[in-house]
């Protein structure tokens, strides 16, 4: 490890891209449950002081590691979001498009797909301040679901919820709102459809379909298309 005084010299800025670069290093090689300073030091040739300089303890590391992760993936859809719908897509056509967009940064980045949406790490509590990015995906998937809502291209359920409504009061105001009938579960079914994307990602990313699929980008959209019936949206698989 190299402890010269040059190093301990540099600035936060200097420090900050080494650092989270070392830390995305071992994401990949140990699992964020093996994250540390002491290993984050070695790997990138600094003192666990420097490192402390950036980041005080482990627990500060791993939301920014989060909040990046959050952001870059969520931008990633969001552009492709918006390059479908300027390019005239249906509302399932940009679904797709935001759909493949994360599963190409899942793909890319298999340790940042774990740390977001893998086993959590004994001990650590995400913040608050990570509940603002976390929230950019499921508005983009929302954007896409409610986009087809307003422009009459959802198949009405037909299923209802029984009861009263089974989501919090913030997944109605990220979606805008409770739909009125006969889609007052499109939320519900929402979810439903967000959880069923994370689940194909997981299963590829985590190499559960390998041995049973041939082609996994199109059993991807393939399995997208099947989940977005749910919610009453056609996916094009030409698109």
């Amino acid at each position: 490890m190299d402890d010269s005084s040059d190093n301990t010299t540099e600035a936060h800025g200097d420090l900050l891209t080494p650092v989270k670069a070392a830390a995305l290093r071992l994401l990949g090689k140990l699992g964020a449950a093996e994250l540390s300073l002491d290993a984050v030091a070695e790997e990138s040739g600094r003192s666990r002081a420097d490192v402390e300089r950036v980041f005080a303890h482990r627990d500060e590391l791993l939301t920014a590691l989060l909040i990046d992760a959050y952001n870059e993936s969520a931008a990633a859809m969001e552009d492709a979001d918006r390059a479908a719908a300027e390019s005239g897509a249906t509302a399932g056509g940009r679904f797709l498009a935001a759909a493949r967009a994360l599963r190409a940064w899942s793909i890319a980045d298999p340790g940042r797909f774990a740390l977001v949406y893998g086993s959590p790490v004994p001990g650590y509590h995400a913040p608050a301040d990570t509940v603002g990015p976390a929230s950019r995906i499921p508005a983009v998937l929302a954007g896409a679901v409610r986009g087809a809502l307003e422009a009459g291209e959802l198949t009405p359920p037909r299923r209802a919820v029984p009861g009263p409504p089974l989501v919090r009061p913030e997944a109605v105001e990220l979606f805008g709102g409770v739909p009125e009938a006969p889609y007052g579960d499109l939320i519900e079914r929402g979810i439903v459809l967000w959880s069923n994307l994370i689940g194909l990602l997981a299963f590829e990313v985590f190499s559960r379909t390998h041995d049973s699929v041939r082609d996994q980008a199109a059993f991807f959209d393939y399995g997208i298309a099947v989940a977005a019936e749910s919610v009453g949206l056609d996916v094009p698989l030409t698109e």
